[in-house]
């Protein structure tokens, strides 16, 4: 298959929160005619600007286009709670533990991690917005409480240390009662996605990558021995095509009808003046993800992130149609608010300034999309939920690939399977959004 056209483009409901809070952006820099490029990248989240860091280190002298449908930050990689996680995450699980080689995947994710942190020194990213505190899985009841201690023992075989924390330390952390235990892993580092992201694609264009954005690709095809990738207002002709558009790859009809579309959905407060901070307590920075997976995240951020504000994260939806409704949103919402009051019923009430939906793309058997799709055709895709790392991954594997290099990061992803097929629609979508709300409503407290 030579020709490749995109069925459809992003589209997001609500605002990409963590960019708005940092102010506005510089002008953009759009394509309007037409190009040459030795690597040409689509997608402009943590897997294509990961790539394109990748690509200058491995070719320094080639000429890299990343094109961005949007403005950067403002499509998942703006959209997703800023959790960076080297641990096992595996979130069709109970506990997140996972079900392979898990030594091997926290080697992957921290190497991960250190991709990032170096990238936060390389370009002087603000080390506000790469906070190596750990983070928190917070259990409300007696089953949260075991997946907790499962967890910890899992964690125990593997060698890894974790803290279980009682109800009054999770008291002073969060300035709530509405937590029974915890259990601290001190690895993961907690983003202000949209400013590390900010700050990567900055530096990148200050090492000569030519990045544009409101560039969405309409298709790419062979010409010869390059290929010619198309946007509304321009092309570029290209040794290699990188995809980094996670589940947008379906768009293309690559792996068409074996890729889950799921959003998740969060909502932001105002900026907490005085009075709210007093009566809210707790530390200033924070991150709590549920003990059951599908249960409820929580961040507290301060000025150095975007302003003293508490993020809720809840909620699930399946839209094949990698869209989610203003009727997906707008329930979320409801559901956000109540679990927001349930935990902090000393700012009840308080109105979101911030609601929104981020796209994930999963396969039933947690595996990727990373390898040549076909010659000079790339795929650096399919993050199972786990956009900041994993993303982080497969673009690093898809660079490296694209230049004939081998590590083990692009072995761990060769020797993944395909995705599975999944049930024909309607069944699809009606029966993974039942099984969704069922689980959403059994973790409630979570």
């Amino acid at each position: 298959m030579s020709a490749y056209t995109a069925r459809t483009l992003p589209v997001h409901r609500g605002p990409a929160a963590w960019s708005a809070i940092l102010g506005a952006q510089p002008p953009t820099q759009e394509l309007d005619g037409d190009l040459t490029a030795d690597f040409t990248i689509v997608g402009a989240g943590f897997a294509g600007l990961s790539a394109a860091r990748r690509l200058t280190q491995l070719q320094p002298d080639a000429r890299v286009v990343v094109l961005e449908a949007g403005r950067v930050a403002e499509g998942a990689a703006g959209r997703n709670s800023g959790f960076m996680i080297d641990l096992p995450h595996d979130l069709a699980s109970d506990d997140y533990a996972g079900t392979g080689d898990d030594k091997v995947m926290i080697g992957l994710n921290r190497q991960a991690i250190a991709f990032a942190r170096a990238a936060v020194a390389q370009y002087g990213i603000d080390p506000n917005f790469f906070d190596p505190a750990g983070k928190v899985n917070g259990a409300a009841s007696a089953a949260g409480y075991a997946h907790n201690v499962s967890y910890a023992q899992h964690l125990e075989t593997l060698g890894e240390t974790s803290e279980m924390l009682n109800p009054q330390q999770m008291f002073d952390l969060t300035g709530s009662h509405h937590y029974r235990s915890g259990l601290y892993t001190p690895g993961t580092v907690m983003l202000q996605p949209a400013g590390y992201i900010r700050g990567l694609a900055a530096g990148l264009v200050g090492d000569g990558v030519a990045l544009y954005e409101n560039a969405a690709v309409t298709g790419f095809e062979k010409q010869g021995d390059t290929w010619l990738v198309k946007t509304q207002r321009g092309a570029v002709s290209t040794g290699a095509v990188i995809l980094t558009v996670n589940g947008h790859l379906e768009s293309f009809g690559i792996e068409r009808d074996r890729l889950m579309q799921l959003f998740l959905f969060a909502a932001m407060t105002p900026e907490l003046d005085g009075s709210a901070l007093a009566r809210l307590g707790g530390q200033p920075r924070w991150g709590v993800t549920p003990s059951d997976p599908m249960g409820t995240t929580m961040r507290r951020i301060d000025s150095g992130q975007g302003g003293n504000r508490v993020i809720t994260r809840t909620c699930a939806a399946l839209r094949p149609g990698m869209a989610a409704t203003t009727r997906d949103l707008a329930r979320a919402s409801k559901v956000m608010q109540r679990k927001f009051d349930q935990r902090f019923p000393q700012l009840m009430g308080m109105e979101m300034e911030y609601h929104w939906a981020g796209h994930l793309c999963l396969s039933l058997n947690s595996v990727s999309v990373t390898r040549e799709i076909e010659p000079g055709v790339y795929s650096g895709c399919v993050q199972n939920g786990l956009g900041t790392a994993r993303g982080t991954l497969t673009g690093i594997a898809a660079a490296e690939r694209a230049c004939g290099q081998s590590s083990d990061i692009t072995r761990f992803f060769e020797a993944e399977d395909q995705p599975k097929r999944l049930p024909p629609q309607p069944f699809r979508e009606i029966g993974a959004n039942a099984v969704l709300r069922w689980k959403e409503w059994r973790a409630r407290d979570e």
